[in-house]
């Protein structure tokens, strides 16, 4: 039997052109569930696709316009079709020309859940290994300062003595506002 599935984002908040897909393609009207998102409606919730998957029996084919319309994000997409595919429903794209129920289509969807898995795989890794650099690196974050501890002492022991500003910073080879912003720093970690 063919079941139809039709998704509507934020933007459209229509499936009625879907609907007319799926029914042109010999799906019963009666047979087609569908789901409308809404700014508040959780990521998840999606109780047309729920009811079909709960409708659905191993032999059955669910027909969509659109690969995409089995879920939001690629993962979402993939997990809905290797769930279809655990439970041997058949899974039929009308806009991509993918069925399931064909070899070459079921390799493809196969293919298209390994790559979504190396790459979540390859992202987890990734962010272990960031996670691990930050960690062991005791490297300052950021520009390092114009000015290291020595200079700062004898930039303040110049100002104490009476030295202009400018002066101050010439001979240090630093901006004035360089200077200004080191010496306030100072002061107020006092």
């Amino acid at each position: 039997m063919m079941l139809g599935y039709a998704r509507a984002g934020t933007e459209t908040r229509s499936v009625e052109n879907q609907i007319d897909a799926l029914t042109g393609a010999g799906v019963d009207p009666e047979r087609i569930y569908s789901d409308v998102s809404t700014e508040s409606a959780a990521a998840h919730e999606r109780p047309g696709l729920a009811a079909l998957l709960g409708y659905a029996r191993p032999g059955d084919t669910t027909v969509v316009v659109g690969i995409d319309r089995l879920g939001r994000t690629t993962p979402e997409v993939l997990a809905t079709a290797r769930d279809l595919a655990t439970r041997q429903i058949g899974l039929r794209s009308l806009r991509e020309g993918l069925d399931t129920d064909d070899t070459a289509g079921a390799m493809i969807v196969g293919v298209l859940a390994s790559l979504a898995e190396l790459d979540r795989e390859i992202g987890q890794s990734r962010r272990r290994s960031a996670t691990a650099s930050r960690e062991t690196t005791t490297m300052p974050v950021g520009r390092p300062r114009a000015l290291d501890g020595d200079q700062v002492a004898i930039a303040e022991r110049m100002r104490a003595d009476g030295l202009p500003v400018p002066s101050i910073a010439a001979a240090l080879g630093v901006s004035r506002a360089t200077l200004y912003r080191t010496l306030a720093e100072r002061r107020s970690a006092r």
